[in-house]
């Protein structure tokens, strides 16, 4: 059966969905993006995704062309449809089509584009990976300056991504003056003498909505949280290193450029996240 896919309030096999070459978001990157994960057939943190996509379209002046309730109700029929189990969904909203290439905005009332799709991740919460950890390496920072609008602007990370996986390793931090912004995808975390360690809110890095979670209910389980800025050299002597994302939930990491964090396993400190984590958002689930 063909995978149903959302475009602009029409459900379509995943074959016949278009969109027009004259897209902003295909010209121009002009768009925005969240990625919901699916757990039991359920909706993992959507207010969260759900505010922070307002805040990202407000950044780039992009108007909302849904409500909250809409998203919902649109994510919900494509985990029916395509027999979601565990999974995520993909959901993007461009500024739409001007009707040609231009780099001033198109006139207000230009529809914005939106597209959702789902992925199927059967046993997505228990990932053989966390068991043993990730193997990253480091490299320059290069995106632009606005990290906190989650955009579709994905290039970098992306050639990130693609030098760790030739270096052997599974992902890569990125690294700005000497300190770790984040991942190619995800919130970077260390651990030393029981404290977590994750750099500050700010417009360097995403303000991740699993890293939020994460946070406070590490707060709540009485585990002491710093977040600031830290090094690579601070990170490869850590006791513990992790990563957090909607897909990835809490992820261990091993070895930094080679050096090995702690013991080289997986530690105590992101286990226990990882199982609080996944815990508490299936609770909450929707």
């Amino acid at each position: 059966m063909s995978r149903i896919v959302y475009v602009n309030e029409d459900y379509l096999p995943e074959e016949e969905a278009r969109v027009s070459v004259f897209d902003r978001g295909f010209v121009m990157a002009d768009g925005v993006y969240e990625v919901v994960s699916v757990l039991d057939g359920k909706l993992i943190d959507f207010d969260g995704h759900q505010a922070r996509l307002k805040r990202s379209l407000e950044a780039l002046q992009i108007r909302n062309p849904l409500s909250d309730e809409d998203y919902l109700a649109a994510m919900r029929k494509l985990v029916e449809d395509n027999d979601i189990t565990d999974g995520t969904i993909y959901l993007q909203v461009t500024r739409g089509n001007p009707g040609d290439r231009d780099f001033a905005f198109p006139p207000e009332d230009t529809q914005p584009t939106v597209v959702m799709f789902t992925q199927s991740k059967p046993g997505m919460a228990d990932s053989p990976a966390a068991k043993t950890g990730w193997k990253i390496i480091t490299t320059e920072d290069q995106r632009w300056a606005r990290r906190d609008i989650k955009t579709v602007q994905l290039l970098f990370p992306s050639l990130a991504k693609m030098e760790a996986k030739a270096k052997g390793a599974d992902d890569a931090w990125l690294v700005e003056d000497g300190k770790v912004t984040e991942g190619t995808s995800n919130n970077a975390y260390i651990v030393k003498n029981g404290t977590i360690i994750t750099r500050e809110l700010s417009s360097d890095i995403l303000h991740g909505i699993t890293r939020a979670a994460v946070l406070r209910f590490a707060r709540e389980a009485q585990m002491k949280v710093e977040e600031r800025s830290f090094t690579v050299a601070e990170a490869q002597d850590a006791d513990e290193a992790f990563v957090t994302s909607a897909s990835a939930f809490v992820m261990p990491i091993v070895a930094i450029d080679g050096a090995q964090i702690g013991d080289g396993k997986v530690g105590s400190v992101a286990r226990r996240l990882r199982e609080i984590y996944l815990d508490e958002s299936r609770k909450a689930a929707i």
